[in-house]
């Protein structure tokens, strides 16, 4: 999963990486409260306690972005409560993935969100045209993951899985 994100970063010793995790999100909106524990307790580990605002706020937006925009029919529109539909649309099958990984390196902390979708994140949503994003009603949260994070991007994945990866980068200052 690392390669294609790479892609979009500068390049990574392999030998400098220090840590990751990982975790599966429900598809409820309460998971973005779950996401931002998760964090917290993964960033205290690797001694990071001081990067918590701002990474957890953009955890919080991307999660909250596959959460809304990322699972199909109700349980993203709305934050559903019944049981999730499967690949097949059936109730009871197995829930649509999102999962939320922090990988950590010598200088620089990733955290990528795995949602089903192939869609692009954002929509029209574009950093140089702040002005016309600010305006919106929603859609800010890029924005935001912009302004808080040292980069960003995203991937569709590959092989059998479906989807795509959204990511932020922060750089470490040792």
């Amino acid at each position: 999963m690392l390669e294609p994100l790479r892609q979009g970063l500068p390049p990574v010793d392999p030998t400098a990486v220090s840590g990751s995790a990982s975790c599966a999100l429900p598809a409820r909106f309460e998971a973005v409260r779950g996401a931002r524990s998760f964090t917290r307790s993964t960033l205290s580990q690797w001694g990071l306690d001081e990067r918590f605002d701002d990474v957890a706020l953009v955890v919080s937006e991307l999660v909250t972005n596959a959460l809304r925009h990322a699972l199909p029919g109700d349980m993203g529109a709305a934050g559903g409560s019944g049981p999730a539909p499967g690949p097949g649309g059936g109730p009871g099958e197995a829930e649509p993935t999102v999962r939320l990984h922090l990988m950590r390196w010598s200088t620089r902390l990733v955290c990528a969100v795995r949602d089903p979708s192939e869609d692009r994140p954002g929509g029209s949503f574009a950093p140089e045209r702040t002005q016309e994003n600010c305006d919106l009603e929603s859609g800010r949260g890029l924005f935001l993951v912009d302004a808080y994070s040292d980069s960003w991007g995203w991937h569709p994945l590959a092989g059998r899985l479906t989807g795509k990866v959204v990511w932020a980068l922060f750089m470490l200052h040792e």
